[in-house]
């Protein structure tokens, strides 16, 4: 099949699948609008931080298994792909206990650590704790998810995501309101991680019935230091992303303490950021079709078929980026009404929105960039892009600005960032493709 075909092919139900994982995010957000606390919006918006660290330590290993195994694939070593998933597998479930257990006894310090105040506290922490309790089935879960991407069955990932979904919209209002558990913020938590627990346990049917091309099973699992160094090599560069935005939110929100109405703009941040992670989701749901396709083309040495993936997947993440930034910006006063009626948070999320998507195409290039220089070997500059945007260079502006200009600054951190963001990017295109002419003619 034509590389902009198989790409699209398996694009299009990957992104499908994650838009019903954001599902998560956005709806338990409007449930917690229909409680009329600012508070209530604004503990959810604290908790986002550890969301997103979370997410990048699932990346680290599902992102590098997926790679890797696709590579194997590739090649043809099918018992060797089996052996990468079982053993990231295991090694997921026992990092998800861990995180589970380290976070729930360090929680009060976390959320303080990421701007939460005394008002909103108690609530965060009810939030908080079921998201540490669905670490246990998320970090597998992602895992078993990229195995499917990497041998293209594309169509159970989405019914466990979708199925994952749709309970959690059905659960939130019984868990949260008076009529049913009247349980609060934290029914809303409590919810998602019972939505989670049920996709994990339908991809790992799925797996354990031994129907797939990758097989996982007790004899594979073969834990070494090289295949662990490997996998987390290769995956670093796309959790790093993650962590860089958790620690951007994290410092936004600080930055946000000293201003007038300081909870407000947290709660309109909150917003805000869990309506980016739907734009997110589309260019990783772009990407996740674009790496199985470019990983087997490399793992195969078919260099003219990689560079033809690579050129769709460049001008389609562009294009895609300015879809939803042209959407966010037309939309971007009636989609934080959606969530919260308060003037004043409706305003600071409007221009909140607008400011992180006013350059959107940086996140898109720099992100494709970023999984290609992972999939041809170049870790270490995959490791460097996804430094760039939300860490090297958003952090100074996010740090200084605001103490000058208020909360103008917080406005005007992003765009500063994306604009060197896209210098760089542009300035590394030609020694990408010449990274992976080399890497593809020589021994991988």
């Amino acid at each position: 099949m034509n590389p902009s075909k198989a790409i699209t092919k398996l694009a299009v139900p990957a992104t499908l699948a994650l838009l019903a994982k954001a599902v998560y995010n956005i709806v338990d957000t409007a449930y917690i609008g229909m409680l009329d606390s600012d508070i209530a919006l604004a503990a959810v918006g604290v908790t986002l931080p550890l969301l997103l660290i979370m997410v990048s330590v699932e990346n680290i290993f599902a992102a590098g298994a997926a790679v890797l195994a696709g590579r194997q694939l590739g090649a043809n070593d099918k018992n060797g792909a089996s052996r990468t998933i079982t053993t990231v597998v295991g090694l997921s479930i026992g990092i998800g206990v861990l995180l589970c257990v380290l976070g729930i006894f360090f929680i009060e310090p976390l959320l303080r650590a990421f701007g939460a105040s005394d008002a909103v506290l108690p609530q965060a922490k009810d939030y908080a704790f079921w998201m540490f309790i669905a670490a246990v089935f998320n970090l597998p879960a992602q895992s078993l998810n990229c195995a499917a991407r990497a041998e293209s069955s594309v169509k159970i990932s989405t019914i466990a995501i979708t199925v994952g979904a749709v309970l959690n919209v059905v659960l939130d209002p019984v868990f949260m309101f008076s009529w049913g558990l009247d349980m609060g913020v934290e029914g809303a938590s409590l919810a998602t991680t019972v939505s989670q627990c049920v996709t994990f346990t339908i991809l790992a049917w799925f797996y354990l019935r031994g129907h797939s091309i990758i097989k996982i099973k007790v004899s594979n699992f073969q834990l070494s230091g090289k295949l662990v160094w490997t996998v987390v090599s290769i995956g670093i560069p796309t959790a790093v992303i993650q962590i860089c935005l958790a620690v951007a939110t994290s410092l936004t929100n600080i930055a946000a303490k000293p201003l007038t109405d300081a909870d407000l703009i947290i709660a309109a941040y909150g917003v805000v950021q869990r309506l980016i992670l739907i734009g997110c989701y589309v260019i990783m749901g772009f990407m996740q079709g674009y790496q199985p396709v470019a990983s087997y083309a490399f793992g195969a040495k078919n260099e003219e078929r990689f560079h033809q993936s690579v050129r769709f997947a460049l001008r389609g993440s562009l294009l895609l980026t300015i879809i939803v930034a042209v959407v966010y910006i037309i939309l971007a006063n009636p989609l934080i009404m959606l969530f919260n009626q308060n003037p004043a948070v409706i305003e600071y999320g409007r221009w909140l929105l607008i400011s992180q998507v006013a350059l959107y195409p940086a996140f898109g290039m720099c992100y494709m960039m970023t999984i290609t220089f992972q999939t041809i070997g170049s870790s270490k500059m995959g490791l460097f892009l996804s430094l760039i945007r939300q860490g090297l260079f958003y952090i100074p502006f996010i740090v200084i600005i605001p103490r000058v200009l208020g909360v103008k600054g917080i406005y005007l951190s992003q765009p500063f960032a994306d604009i060197l963001t896209i210098v760089v990017c542009i300035f590394l295109v030609k020694p990408m493709k010449r990274i992976a002419s080399h890497n593809i003619t020589s021994c991988i």
